[in-house]
């Protein structure tokens, strides 16, 4: 019996999921620092310095932390992740989400593709819900003190993720294996299998590569503006909805809707590679009938 096909929801984080930036909720207040001017000192810092943006922010949090006295530690940031808001229904999705594809004999798994930092959102509610977190990441000493990135995920390289995840190539030390050539037909998840769900431009590349691959791509808001308009209008993504996962929203039934759709998909092509099948094993067998019959 072949496996149920997978589906992959893979998500950016912040102002998708969450109301606010992660770092935003408890961490930048326990600096003693205005939301504002923590982002401030990170951008400037990054102008000043010609520095990728997620890098200045990371060695800003480092830096800042050690002028209040406390160290940055993996657990001060898991902690943090307890102080996450979420959008409506967020919480109850995944299941019912997993259950809908189940009820169509698909298996559905859930991605988090972020440049905010994967400690806070191990330590999130809903931290377990996804198969990979995919996010900026440090290295702590053996002091357990937070001493170089280990991951930077910035907006270009968001893309790399769902080459991981389409190969199933998802431990992010391993290179080679993600730019070895594969068949198609042996890919994980292939891209017509893949929705992706964000907030805005740094996910366009993401969104982008959904519609030139057959996938579907969705952008999430708080408050519709032109930005969000535009990114319909020209043709960055599929569709637009308001930042609610409860049962029977505009976002929920689209998903689902999607979901059906390439179920479907994957009903038809497996019967199409059934009847192939058959009619190949027919005339192998129609094949030995003759030879037998020329043997005697």
């Amino acid at each position: 019996m072949a496996p149920q096909p997978i589906i992959a929801l893979m998500y950016d984080f912040d102002n998708t999921l969450s109301t606010e930036d992660m770092q935003d909720y408890s961490f930048i207040p326990s600096l003693g620092l205005s939301v504002p001017a923590f982002w401030q000192l990170a951008n400037e810092f990054g102008r000043r310095e010609r520095m990728d943006g997620i890098l200045a922010y990371m060695f800003t949090m480092i830096r800042e932390a050690h002028r209040c006295g406390r160290p940055l530690t993996r657990h001060q940031l898991t902690e943090a992740g307890r102080d996450i808001r979420l959008f409506p229904g967020v919480e109850g999705w995944f299941g019912r989400i997993n259950a809908f594809g189940a009820s169509l004999g698909v298996t559905v798994e859930h991605y988090i593709i972020s440049s905010g930092l994967k400690e806070i959102l191990e330590g999130c509610s809903i931290g377990a819900e996804f198969k990979e977190i995919f996010a900026s990441e440090f290295y702590y000493g053996e002091d357990g003190e937070a001493a170089w990135p280990k991951l930077a995920v910035n907006y270009t390289s968001k893309t790399q993720f769902v080459y991981r995840i389409n190969k199933g190539v998802l431990d992010v030390s391993d290179d080679k294996t993600l730019n070895d050539s594969m068949p198609d037909d042996s890919k994980r998840i292939p891209f017509t299998n893949m929705i992706y769900l964000g907030d805005g431009l740094s996910d366009v590349p993401c969104m982008k590569m959904m519609q030139s691959y057959g996938g579907a791509s969705i952008a999430v808001y708080k408050e519709m503006g032109q930005s969000v308009k535009d990114l319909l209008e020209r043709g960055r993504v599929d569709y637009i909805y308001p930042a609610d996962y409860r049962e029977g929203t505009g976002l929920d039934r689209t998903v689902k809707n999607i979901i059906r759709k390439m179920a479907t998909a994957d009903a038809l092509s497996e019967e199409n590679a059934r009847q192939l099948q058959m009619i190949r094993r027919s005339e192998e067998l129609s094949g030995q009938i003759t030879l037998e019959q020329m043997d005697r």
